[in-house]
């Protein structure tokens, strides 16, 4: 294929990538489409990158089945994602963290020095493996379109590519202030990559195993004919077995701290329930994806045996070698989606870590301070698009000096060992209170100093095409500090080897600074805060200590300076309205000095945050024992609302009954406030309705009898709204607290929607409604048939009330799936707001889309029919038809 046809096809699919960007990020509120667990567990798919890709395929193909290591490693921890990575996105959540270098200094003290530090070890271990990612693109480029490299910059694609997706990934990937907001655009994106290069890899095995080849077994016949195929095919000895277990250790270190995995599983969660989905739904993916790895590989070993091919395009010449145009494109496209989602997704991530933990606080912090809001803000996101911009053009010219020289896995391992210095403090931080932060900076340092003597300073000399007797005798001829061999260890490959003996030091000094130097009372305050998230998760403020003087006035003042003068008036409005605090009190307690650093903490940045915040407030130093008393003694006291706090003395006397219900009390502490304002409105209209009549008959003895009886039917008739109110009330609170017993036997289904229709059909013929059922041939399920009435007059009543007033309709269906039975209520009035598809749900919600005049009703109707089908294990939803109206949708289990 020709040069020109192949960047047209280029051109469009990046403007195919933008469309999917810019359409996520306007539908990132009301989409299904652009949050639920699918598109999450798929976005962290970019850890298969072109490495995967073709990477793999090379590897099987000149060393049998070395390459699984990489992806076995996920797969064994991936059942350990329920607790390690659900804490890890609890503590990232509740601290506004933007990124791994934010999440490991604060943990060890807010430390702007080991901010940088981890800032630089990813900063060395990822633009080379960027670097690699273009390195795919150039080499596939030039296989498909039969042409040769060209040392002019000018004539090599990969330069236009890099420059395009460095414009993409600063526009898509700063779109925000915070770091810490999520970007549905860039993920959806990803997403939509991660299917494109799986089908496309699908294809070429599909194509290479069954077209090409009579299947795997033929493949398996021929290319066990080929020399060393049993060799390269067995796991081996001890020995081997070793090089596979810190190769699957290694690729366990990197599912968590690849700054591209960090920010896809961390920082994109936009649900922990998520989780659960890519617990399955990720191994599937890497099944998937190397399913045909082998078929591929030794297809292309008997293909192109003794030509001296590049094993790792064998996806791309083998189709070629057929003529068949179309699946070798498809195949590049997909390549193709794999280098430039790790691209974008790590650009993104190294940025915000390039920004806050080195830009900002050692550079641009001081200018911060003097600037109004706006300006602050715009140099925040330049600084990002900058550094974005700069990343990627950097990694081109790596590419173009250094990667030429390396295939694909050799610059993807050594990243991986690089980047595994950060386990050691990563994992500490959340598991052992006693890591400090000396520990873990001298930790990192050290294992990176081992890396670089054991496996970077080979790699570089050979790039340079120096001797290699440094390798073979070692320096100075001592053979005991043979880079390769250190201290006799003779058995294991480099990457293991370097992997062995930089971890190892690593941790052990990790470990031992940690036990001799502990830390400071702020880092042991942080390791309670990390280590017992579960604890602090709902009122993390509270388990911060900080001991000195502060006012509120003078922490506002720096928050206006990056949140403007909106954002911070409400960001305050929630924090006092949380705590039950004065609004106009002076003095700032511990509980704010935490809240406002967390709000800067997305902006700038946890260690500049920390010194904006400490540059207006004086603290007074507190020994460890106090902490560490401080914390025992308030354990307790933590989790509870301050309201509780300050009446502690009252509640010593009181018995474990009172415990039970103050447990309850903190569980419904999150919906409390905005519950009572509501419920105190809705209550008091129709008393003060009961109130104004009845002063009307007391007044009035002459009042004509026909008057009096309408004011008395007026009292009784607001007297049964009170009542129904308060009985959903009471109905909706027995649901959220468990109390409310569902007693489920079959039942035929259309029986019971004619029972709910039954009490309706006079008001749908007075009001002139046009009612569409069709009758199933009996779909029955189990269920509670009183709960589902009750959910199905609600949603035909809300359906009668937002009909036309003349010509309305109401249909009613049902579909019974594989797996569920889907009941549909729609009509043809003006549809649901875009933004209320959720928010009907809620209590006491009320659409502002309304036909005439807004709708009687309680606000809680369909509060309880979510509650009622959830019970049920169905689920239950809102979605407009187009030009007629809204449709109210709830599934019931066919089992």
């Amino acid at each position: 294929m020709s040069s020109p046809v192949l960047l047209v096809i280029l051109t469009l699919y990046l403007a195919l990538l933008f469309f999917v960007a810019h359409w996520a990020e306007k539908k990132a509120n009301s989409s299904r489409w652009t949050n639920n667990p699918y598109v999450y567990a798929l976005s962290l798919a970019v850890y298969c990158s072109a490495w995967t890709y073709y990477g793999s395929i090379g590897v099987a193909a000149k060393s049998g089945l070395t390459y699984l290591p990489i992806y076995l490693g996920p797969v064994i921890i991936v059942p350990a994602w329920m607790i390690l990575l659900r804490k890890i996105i609890r503590i990232s959540r509740v601290n506004k963290i933007s990124s791994i270098a934010d999440f490991i200094s604060l943990r060890y003290g807010n430390s702007r020095f080991l901010g940088a530090v981890v800032t630089l070890i990813c900063l060395f271990a990822i633009l080379p493996y960027i670097a690699l990612q273009l390195k795919a693109i150039s080499e596939t480029f030039h296989v498909v379109t039969r042409t040769t490299t060209s040392s002019n910059f000018l004539y090599d694609t990969t330069t236009y590519v890099a420059f395009a997706l460095a414009l993409f990934a600063s526009y898509y990937g700063t779109r925000y202030v915070d770091a810490s907001e999520k970007r549905r655009g860039i993920v959806t994106a990803v997403a939509m990559e991660s299917l494109f290069k799986l089908f496309f890899f699908l294809l070429i095995g599909v194509y290479v195993t069954f077209f090409v080849f009579d299947g795997f077994e033929d493949i398996g016949n021929k290319a066990a004919k080929l020399p060393d195929f049993v060799q390269k095919n067995t796991i081996g000895g001890p020995a081997e077995g070793m090089n596979w277990a810190f190769l699957c250790l290694l690729s366990i270190f990197s599912i968590f701290l690849l700054p591209r995995q960090f920010q896809m599983g961390v920082i994109e969660n936009h649900r922990e329930n998520h989780i659960k989905k890519a617990t399955w739904l990720f191994p599937l993916y890497l099944l998937l994806m190397n399913i045909f790895v082998f078929p591929i590989a030794w297809g292309g070993n008997i293909l192109f045996s003794n030509t001296g091919t590049n094993a790792d395009t064998y996806s791309l010449l083998i189709p070629q070698l057929m003529n068949n145009h179309v699946i070798t494109v498809l195949v590049f496209l997909g390549g193709f989606s794999a280098a430039i989602s790790m691209i974008v997704v790590s650009s993104i991530g190294l940025s915000t870590m390039l920004s806050n933990n080195i830009l900002i606080p050692y550079g641009f912090l001081d200018s911060f301070k003097s600037a109004n809001p706006e300006d602050n803000q715009k140099r925040i996101v330049n600084i990002r698009k900058v550094g974005i911009f700069s990343l990627i053009i950097s990694s081109y010219f790596i590419y173009r000096v250094i990667v030429l020289d390396y295939n694909l896995v050799s610059i993807g391992m050594v990243s991986f060992v690089v980047i595994s210095q950060l386990g050691p403090a990563f994992f500490g931080s959340f598991l052992w209170r006693r890591g400090s932060r000396r520990g873990a900076t001298a930790g990192i340092i050290a294992g990176f100093a081992v890396c670089m003597y054991t496996l970077l300073i080979p790699y570089a000399s050979g790039a340079a095409h120096y001797s290699d007797s440094f390798l073979k005798n070692g320096p100075w001829g001592i053979a005991l500090l043979k880079p390769f061999q250190l201290f006799g260890l003779n058995y294991l490959d480099p990457v293991p080897h370097a992997m062995f003996w930089s971890l190892f030091v690593n941790i052990f000094v990790y470990l031992w600074v940690s036990v001799m130097y502990r830390g400071n009372y702020r880092e042991r305050n942080y390791a309670e805060m990390f280590v017992d998230i579960d604890k602090y998760i709902n009122m993390h403020e509270n388990a911060f200590i900080w001991k000195g003087t502060a006012y509120t006035s003078d922490i506002q003042k720096v928050l206006k300076r990056f949140l403007g003068e909106d954002r911070t008036r409400r960001a305050l409005s929630i924090f006092h309205t949380k705590y039950g605090l004065d609004k106009n009190q002076d003095l700032a307690d511990a509980r704010l000095i935490k809240f406002a650093e967390n709000l800067l903490t997305g902006h700038i940045g946890a260690a500049s945050a920390r010194i904006l915040i400490s540059s207006v407030v004086k603290e007074e130093k507190i020994t460890l024992p106090e902490v560490l008393k401080i914390l025992e003694e308030s354990q307790e006291n933590i989790i509870l609302n301050k309201k509780l706090t300050e009446t502690s003395n009252e509640l010593k006397a009181i018995t474990g009954e009172l415990k039970q219900a103050n447990e309850k009390l903190i569980w419904k502490d999150k919906q409390k406030d905005e519950f009572l304002d509501t419920v105190t409105h809705e209550l008091r209209t129709p008393i003060t309705a009961i109130k104004a009549a009845t002063e009307v008959l007391h007044e009035d003895d002459e009042m004509p009898e026909e008057l009096r009886k309408q004011f008395l039917q007026n009292i009784i008739s607001e007297s049964d709204r009170l009542n129904r109110l308060i009985d959903k009330i009471l109905d909706l609170e027995k649901f959220e607290t468990g109390k409310q017993k569902i007693n489920a036997v079959v039942n035929n289904l259309d029986q019971t929607i004619e029972k709910a229709l039954l009490p309706l059909l006079q008001l749908i013929k007075s009001k002139g409604i046009q009612l569409k059922y069709e009758k199933t041939n009996g779909i029955h399920a189990r269920y509670d048939e009183d709960r589902i009435i009750q959910v199905v007059t609600n949603l035909i009543g809300n359906a009668v009330k937002f009909c036309p007033e003349t010509g309305g309709e109401i249909a009613i269906t049902i579909d019974c799936g594989e797996q569920e039975i889907v009941t549909r209520v729609s009509d043809n009035g003006k549809g649901i707001a875009e933004g209320d598809f959720e928010n009907i749900f809620d209590k006491f919600y009320q659409s502002n889309n309304q036909n005439i005049k807004k709708p009687l009703g309680s606000g809680l109707g369909l509060a309880i029919c979510r509650q009622i089908i959830e019970y049920h294990g169905g689920r239950i939803w809102a979605e407009n038809i187009e030009n007629s109206g809204a449709c109210l949708i709830f599934t019931l289990p066919k089992s």
